[in-house]
């Protein structure tokens, strides 16, 4: 290869190595950085072709090296830097691990079927009360049984709910307290 451009600014470079980088560090702000920009710009050197002649190669290579640096500035915004990686990494992971998943399903199942164990009012009545959030009197009306019927069937459902689960299941998968509006 009888490049003399090429051949110039490797000289250039080997002669005024630390020159270009203090020079660079200058313009940078960090010396690790002009010399990575500085060792770019020497990659590039072998790219540089004779079409037109380069009548001063510190400057050449300076401004390539200015030039790699600001590419390498621009496509380092859109990377993250350690601090975020660091906050992203600290995000707790809220979703239940696989044995909490199989647990829950295992006591949905069998609430539900201590659930299907219940006579059909009685059943239904708890669906209304607890699940649909219905007031009593509403669900008294619809099964044409009067209030004291349905806290009557409530009671008992809960009792053989309780019995068939245990409390600490129940509180999970039972009745859950109506939101108060007006607080």
């Amino acid at each position: 290869m009888s490049n003399s451009n090429s051949k110039s600014l490797r000289e250039t470079v080997a002669a005024d190595y630390d020159g270009l980088a203090k020079r660079l560090t200058r313009c940078l702000g960090s010396s690790d950085f002009a010399r990575e920009a500085l060792h770019e710009a020497f990659l590039r050197v072998d790219r540089v072709s004779d079409a037109v002649p380069i009548h001063s190669p510190v400057d050449y290579l300076f401004r390539t090296a200015l030039n790699v640096a600001k590419d390498r500035r621009k496509s380092d915004r859109h990377l993250l830097n350690a601090a975020e990686i660091a906050a992203i990494m600290d995000i707790p992971d809220d979703r239940p691990d696989p044995a909490m998943v199989v647990e829950a399903r295992i006591e949905l199942t069998e609430f539900q079927k201590a659930l299907e164990e219940l006579p059909a009012r009685r059943r239904d009545v708890f669906i209304a009360a607890h699940l649909d959030h219905q007031p009593h009197r509403e669900i008294a009306a619809r099964f044409g049984i009067n209030v004291r019927t349905v806290d009557f069937d409530l009671q008992h459902a809960m009792e053989h709910l309780s019995r068939r689960l245990g409390r600490n299941v129940l509180r999970r998968l039972g009745p859950r307290p109506k939101l108060k509006l007006n607080e």
